[in-house]
């Protein structure tokens, strides 16, 4: 199609690219589905983009089918193919979703129905999936799979409850603890390298169902769910990059602050492998940097107790790991890792621990953080008179630190 001009009607006026799926507003403008979806959804102030006139979220869209076969006929015209996909209609969506729970055909229906979840063509409205009943459907398949523990096709359901999931499928899910029982049983699956994309694809929804899961049930979590969740730390996200296990700290930061679950965290190992996942990550590359924020916002949390903090002293790495990241990553972190090293020199500064947060270097980076161009709350904090660090006091800018060394460490005296 180079050098041919394109008629200025088959363009969409959000994206200025051929509509591949016309759709007329309630104002009576055509814009390219996908696009007044997301400019709906993303939107502080929805509205017709072209009028200015406002424009609900759930406004209606009408198909514009003359305008659509027009952009087909020209493509076709001028490229030789068949560019735009034929939209799918309710009543097919609604004919393979029984296909779902005919065993026969449950294995093919859950593949059209990812391809449709999945489609970058946008060929079909995702809230037109929503309305003709497939979260519900998935969450059926999801649970009968459990219950019957059957892995087979498991995946496929998971994958298109994540490709469609919104918060409005509260209702569904609030209360299903057989859904949270299934997506613990996944986690658990077999300790092979082989199911680890259906634990990723697991954990990516646990991230979204513990959001909107009644308190009652979070509380009750089993310990066998956190020890699935850490797991996924031990992976390292594989082909799926960091996603899962930005997840998998989520979902644990979610529900830490709900009944003993901060405890079953802890008996599950986090904090071991949260500090070597820390340690492999290093500083060098910026892109991690969110995970690293993650993980120190977890720590925080899990410090808080003293079952958390002496599992972090036990770490080899971990004090190392907190003077290290301080003042080197982000607002966030230096936030964090000085509130763990509040916590710790409070409430668990025996020798040892003193010792450590000299030996790695800790105490001169919260002296830093007295001269360095920090918030002044995080000065505050690094100050606060029931903070028993190693005392340290400022004289004329400089830090002057006053410990007992010999008890401390004799080299350093």
């Amino acid at each position: 199609m180079e050098g041919d001009e394109v008629p200025k009607y088959f363009l969409c006026p959000i994206s200025l690219h051929i509509m591949k799926d016309p759709v007329t507003t309630t104002t009576g403008i055509t814009y390219d589905r996908h696009s007044i979806h997301q400019w709906l959804s993303t939107a502080t102030d929805p509205g017709c983009p072209v009028t200015k006139r406002p424009l609900p979220r759930d406004s209606d869209l009408t198909p514009n089918h003359t305008l659509r076969r027009l952009i087909h006929a020209w493509l076709t015209c001028h490229s030789g193919d068949r560019a735009l996909p034929t939209p799918v209609s309710r009543a097919h969506l609604l004919k393979v979703l029984r296909g779902v729970t005919v065993p026969r055909l449950h294995s093919a229906s859950l593949d059209c129905l990812l391809a449709l979840a999945t489609s970058e063509d946008h060929v079909v409205d995702r809230k037109l999936l929503v309305e003709c009943g497939a979260p519900k459907a998935m969450v059926v398949f999801i649970v009968k799979c459990y219950k019957e523990k059957k892995i087979l096709s498991l995946e496929k359901a998971l994958r298109i409850l994540n490709a469609i999931w919104t918060s409005e499928m509260k209702d569904l899910v609030e209360n299903n603890e057989e859904l949270i029982d299934c997506l613990t049983w996944v986690l658990n699956y077999e300790n092979d390298s082989q199911f680890d994309p259906l634990k990723n694809t697991a954990v990516l929804l646990a991230k979204e169902v513990v959001k909107v899961t009644s308190s009652s049930i979070v509380e009750r979590l089993n310990p066998e769910f956190f020890r699935g969740v850490v797991g996924i730390l031990r992976q390292r996200g594989g082909d799926y990059g960091m996603v899962p296990t930005k997840a998998a700290i989520q979902v644990m930061l979610e529900v830490s602050q709900h009944g003993g679950n901060k405890y079953k965290i802890i008996e599950g190992d986090a904090i071991f492998e949260l500090i070597q996942l820390e340690l492999d990550l290093g500083l060098a590359q910026p892109e991690f940097k969110k995970v690293t924020e993650l993980i120190f916002c977890l720590l925080a949390q899990l410090c808080s107790c003293a079952d958390g903090r002496a599992q972090l002293l036990a770490h080899a790495g971990g004090m190392s790991v907190l003077a290290n990241r301080l003042l080197r990553v982000s607002p966030v972190v230096d936030d964090r890792a000085v509130h763990i090293l509040a916590q710790i020199s409070k409430n668990t500064a025996t020798n040892e621990a003193v010792q450590e947060m000299v030996r790695v270097g800790a105490v001169s980076k919260l002296c830093m953080v007295l001269q360095a161009d920090c918030a002044k709350y995080l000065k505050e904090k690094n100050q606060h008179p029931e903070v028993k660090y190693p005392r340290h006091v400022l004289n004329n800018g400089e830090a002057l630190v006053e410990v007992d060394l010999e008890k401390a460490n004799p080299k350093d005296k």
